[in-house]
């Protein structure tokens, strides 16, 4: 059975300690370079600094030559945030045009994104989510080039690949493990067991059935990040009752039980009281 949800690979790692290490080395630079304060190297700074620069890839000799001196010290501090920084907004850049790409079909120039990212980047954590999502793309690939469905990879992403497939002119086939893959899906987008039943008796109802789940996904993203906006912009501007009425119409249509969870979460968050200051 395909996967519903991809944990991250944040989540996969097990680094919840280096998500700590992150926010204690991005306080002690924002202090250190932005506020001018000086750096003071004691046994908790200089295990910070040793940890952190093995995390952007800084050999453990080059961070211990430069905690010899306070000036190459705050030199090693700086590399640090800016090899963190970078690699994250590197990473960011390329998912962004890995699910454009994604979207227009274009398989191989999303594994290509990938891949010119893995030769500049050195922080390891970004390059094992690199790679991790290149190892994703390859599998869909591989989907999209056999018409077999692959049990680790996400279910949507999937069913996308094969209604490409289809659009290329390779015929659908119902196998037991297509079955499967609507039959999962299609309650996410509040598809009855006996549409999806109905559909399945026959390759052309199979394939209206899993455009019919794409296209909810894709109408209930998009409407969902228009409303976000517009909630977010009339809250911040103090109109809290039209901010509330954003997720309000999201509600009053939407039937995918995903957004409609999400736009609760909204509503409920916008009906709490502010927190005491």
């Amino acid at each position: 059975m395909a996967r519903q949800d991809v944990q991250s690979p944040e989540m996969r790692r097990g680094i919840v300690s280096d998500e700590i290490n992150w926010n204690r080395i991005r306080d002690l630079a924002r202090r250190v370079l932005e506020r001018n304060e000086p750096l003071e190297v004691s046994d908790d700074t200089r295990a910070l600094l040793l940890k952190s620069a093995q995390e952007v890839a800084i050999s453990q000799q080059d961070a211990e030559d430069a905690l010899r001196s306070l000036p190459t010290a705050t030199t090693l501090l700086r590399e640090i945030r800016q090899r963190s920084l970078e690699g994250s907004r590197r990473l960011s850049r390329a998912r962004d045009r890995v699910e454009e790409l994604q979207e227009k079909g274009d398989l191989n120039g999303a594994q290509q994104v990938i891949r010119d990212l893995l030769t500049v980047e050195v922080v390891p954590l970004y390059r094992e989510q690199a790679e991790i999502l290149l190892d994703e793309l390859t599998g869909l690939a591989e989907v999209l080039a056999t018409g077999r469905i692959n049990p680790d990879l996400h279910d949507r992403q999937q069913l996308a690949v094969l209604v490409q497939r289809i659009q290329q002119g390779h015929p659908l086939e119902i196998t037991d493990d297509l079955r499967a893959l609507v039959r999962q899906t299609a309650p996410t987008a509040a598809i009855t067991e006996a549409e999806t039943e109905e559909a399945l008796k026959s390759p052309e109802g199979a394939e209206a059935l899993m455009g019919m789940i794409l296209s909810r996904f894709r109408k209930a993203q998009s409407r969902f990040l228009r409303s976000m906006y517009r909630m977010t912009s009339l809250r911040d501007g103090g109109n809290v009752e039209e901010a509330r009425q954003q997720m309000r119409d999201v509600l009053a249509v939407e039937v995918v039980p995903q957004y409609r969870r999400m736009a609760e979460e909204q509503l409920r968050g916008l009906d709490s009281p502010p927190p005491k200051s």
